[in-house]
């Protein structure tokens, strides 16, 4: 079943990424043209930076802000604290469809997050956030944010609760403070979690499709262009299933590249 389902489907899209085809009509070797098209392509190759700048939101921010609060919610027990795990882990119940529409809505020139800000005095500050070309990636990058955020902080939650209590107990007999202590003990001791938690995060980023093809479709102009929403643009919008393939096989050994890569350092001494 996983052949049939996964390595035939790989192995299809391999062999087509070194012809040129539109889908119908007979197709013609290239060999590695499609590859060196999405390498020096300028729009193609802009969705590599894009892809860097969500990576940023969509995991480095949301981890270092699931371990602040993994570290201050296992710390000492607050009330309201369930809530407030309930209320960012809610993403990861929700379709990305579904989010993505609630964010539009948010982002609408007319929406919520400008009427806020013209009520309190700030209406140089609005904007049309998904339609502007500075902001439209940002703006993506902070749904992500959100997103991710609750799958980091209930992993790191996990993995805090999982430490010997005797290991704090030692460190605040070395009179080690808050910081020290999370640095020395908490830290070391959710290796396993932060390897999972950037290999999840990491690879989302470079697959994001539905949240910018709902929001944006990349736009304005190309400012929010992903490889997945190019490689969807390249197989349906105007048909080059080549080069289509070739972005998806390039993306897959990236995201294979990265979690071999995260796994190989988390594993060592």
């Amino acid at each position: 079943m996983y052949a049939l389902v996964v390595l035939v489907p790989l192995g299809q899209s391999v062999q087509y990424s070194f012809f040129k085809w539109d889908g119908v009509s007979a197709s013609t070797w290239v060999g590695f043209d499609n590859y060196v098209s999405f390498v020096t392509d300028p729009v193609l190759r802009s969705t590599f930076g894009h892809v860097l700048v969500l990576i940023g939101f969509f995991a480095l921010l949301p981890i270092v802000l699931g371990l602040l609060s993994a570290a201050l919610l296992t710390r000492a027990k607050q009330p309201g604290m369930a809530v407030y795990r309930w209320i960012f882990f809610l993403p990861q119940v929700m379709t990305t469809v579904v989010i993505a529409l609630v964010f539009k809505r948010i982002y609408a020139p007319d929406g919520p997050l400008n009427q806020a800000l013209r009520a309190v005095g700030l209406d140089s500050f609005a904007k049309t956030w998904l339609g502007d070309f500075t902001w439209a990636l940002p703006a993506l990058g902070l749904i992500g944010t959100w997103v991710t955020f609750g799958f980091c902080m209930v992993l790191f939650i996990s993995g805090t609760s999982a430490i010997a209590p005797e290991l704090y107990e030692a460190a605040r007999m070395d009179g080690a403070g808050p910081v020290r202590e999370f640095f020395a003990v908490t830290l070391p001791g959710l290796r396993g979690q932060l390897a999972i938690a950037l290999t999840l995060t990491i690879t989302a980023s470079l697959r994001t499709f539905d949240l910018v093809w709902i929001t944006t479709h990349g736009g304005p102009g190309t400012s929010t262009l992903t490889p997945a929403v190019a490689l969807y643009k390249a197989a349906f919008q105007n048909p080059q299933i080549g080069l289509a393939a070739a972005i998806g096989v390039v993306m897959a050994l990236l995201c294979l590249v990265i979690a071999v890569v995260i796994t190989r350092v988390s594993e060592r001494d």
